[in-house]
């Protein structure tokens, strides 16, 4: 009995003794808890009052400059004519600061609040060349650190030697070092001022990197889309890298073209660019793509630049910056209550794809690091067997079969020629407007270099009128020289030697579609290279 109380009393202290030491071990972690919460609190009590003291010296500094604005303004006698002597952007300042509105306006700061930190950090740490302005095409660049090997200087080579002598004057090629250590800046601008020493010093290629600043902490990025915690951190980079690029070369040219370091171009690729460019200059495009690459030969319009920037800036950790431009073109033109396809349809209008490509992807080791690539651009040494033109948005349709991919839908968008089997009488070829529009000319080219027999004879171009178009509009083109179809359309021409060329009177507009109607069974199998229409000036 003894050596059971015994036992129960030795049970009890163990007991005893092990839930003190439990209880001071917890109190010891929760004592050490508390003290790490209490340095973190006084950390960012210390951070909002360091913020709070610089918001406060940034609200002086800005004080004194709108009493200076005031003071200038007051000094011309309320004339209009002094304002003139002001910059575009010191008009903006001096709106922007003497309308005192309740809203904020997001900036870049709101996205990346870390630059507050240092007043200097979208400055260019290095900034080599003349700052030439007023071009026709700026290029960017960037190029970074690579454990293999580095494609710069052959890609440097490519782009200037297939430039003439004028087009060296009408361009600048902006190289972006996204590289902060500075030991290796340099070691990549003595390089290019050593091989490209006539260039730099012509204006022709300036070299800029960032500042340490400019980028916010990079290492505890969200993972997203399955993607490595470095891949992640480098498309982020990457992203941000753009973003800085693009800022500095907006106010450089009319537009801006963006290229890799590991590529090469073709001849003639600045004026078949440029000149591209111009003739859809009535058009209202975002994107001219001459590369069908990742972000190769990606051309904008400088002021689109802005808007691009700011789009990236917000979603700079979230996506890769392929996936960026393609959502920013959705936000634009896709109606979420419209299909896929009628939203792919709305994007070619502003995303056109010229053919064959202008550049070649040639690098095989990416800047990502242990990533090989063995990605080339099939369009670049393909030779031309259609030709590309921009029509308005429209449904396409085909009672012929297709022959081996080359679709009506590419055909139309300049991205192929058109290949049908055999047409019999009653097929047809439809072009079906999204909205009803004014046309003024059209043209349709069958057969090529390749295939010149594969015409269209025996054909009719027909036109279907808005029907709202009102009865005695209606009436006229009744009575007018064009044949009415059963079904509304009207036949307005013929196919001669394969070709169809002419004019839409202006009483048939606006016009719902476009029909090419298959009067008679042909021996030859029909190929559509050329698809032009014209909409009518306003």
């Amino acid at each position: 009995m003894r050596l059971r109380n015994g036992t129960l009393a030795t049970v009890s202290v163990f007991l005893t003794s092990f839930l003190s030491l439990s209880w001071y071990t917890a109190w010891q972690n929760g004592k050490e808890k508390l003290n790490a919460y209490q340095h973190e609190f006084h950390a960012l009590r210390e951070r909002l009052r360091v913020a709070e003291h610089r918001t406060l010296q940034r609200s002086s500094e800005l004080n004194a400059v709108l009493e200076q604005f005031k003071r200038i303004v007051a000094s011309s006698n309320g004339s209009k004519d002094a304002l003139n002597n002001f910059s575009d952007d010191a008009k903006k300042i001096l709106k922007d600061l003497t309308n005192r509105n309740a809203l904020q306006v997001p900036n870049i700061y709101h996205h990346m609040p870390h630059l507050l930190n240092n007043e200097e950090s979208l400055q260019p740490a290095v900034q080599v060349g003349l700052g030439r302005t007023g071009v026709s095409l700026v290029l960017g660049i960037p190029t970074v650190k690579r454990k293999v090997k580095s494609y710069l200087a052959e890609t440097l080579h490519s782009l200037i030697d297939k430039l003439s002598p004028e087009e060296k004057l009408d361009c600048v090629i902006v190289v972006y070092i996204g590289e902060t250590d500075l030991n290796h800046v340099h070691s990549v601008l003595d390089n290019l001022e050593k091989e490209f020493s006539f260039e730099i010093s012509s204006g022709l290629i300036e070299v800029i990197s960032p500042r340490t600043t400019y980028y916010p902490e990079l290492a505890n990025l969200r993972e997203t889309f399955g993607d490595s915690k470095e891949r992640v951190r480098w498309r982020t980079k990457q992203n941000l890298d753009y973003c800085f690029l693009m800022m500095y070369a907006q106010k450089k040219g009319i537009y801006y073209v963006q290229l890799e370091d590991d590529i090469v171009a073709k001849d003639h690729y600045f004026s078949t660019m440029k000149n591209f460019a111009l003739q859809l200059s009535s058009e209202d495009w975002m994107i001219l793509e001459f590369s069908q690459l990742g972000f190769i030969g990606k051309m904008f319009q400088s002021p689109d630049l802005n808007l691009i920037v700011e789009f990236i800036l917000m979603f700079h950790k979230e996506k890769p910056i392929d996936w960026l431009l393609d959502h920013i073109l959705w936000v634009k033109v896709c109606n979420p209550e419209k299909d896929a396809k009628h939203c792919e349809r709305q994007k070619s209008n502003i995303r056109i794809r010229f053919r064959p490509s202008l550049f070649q992807h040639v690098g095989l080791h990416s800047s990502l690091a242990g990533k090989i690539q063995k990605l080339t651009d099939k369009d670049f040494m393909k030779p031309l067997l259609h030709k590309m033109h921009v029509n308005p948005a429209a449904e396409v349709s085909t009672s012929l079969k297709v022959y081996q991919g080359h679709t009506l839908d590419k055909a139309y968008l300049g991205e192929d020629f058109f290949w049908g089997v055999t047409p019999v009488a009653g097929d047809y070829i439809l072009f079906r407007f999204d909205k009803p529009l004014n046309i003024d000319r059209y043209l349709f080219h069958t057969g090529n270099t390749e295939h010149p027999a594969d015409l269209l004879v025996n054909t009719s171009v027909e036109v279907l009128p808005y029907k709202d178009s009102g009865s005695e509009l209606l009436q006229e083109t009744k009575e007018s020289k064009h044949k009415h179809t059963e079904d509304g359309f009207y036949r307005i021409g013929r196919f001669e030697n394969g070709i169809a060329d002419g004019a839409i009177q202006l009483k048939l507009n606006p016009i719902s579609a476009i029909r090419l109607s298959i009067l008679q069974d042909s021996e030859v199998w029909v190929l559509l290279d050329e698809i032009h229409l014209i909409k009518a000036t306003s």
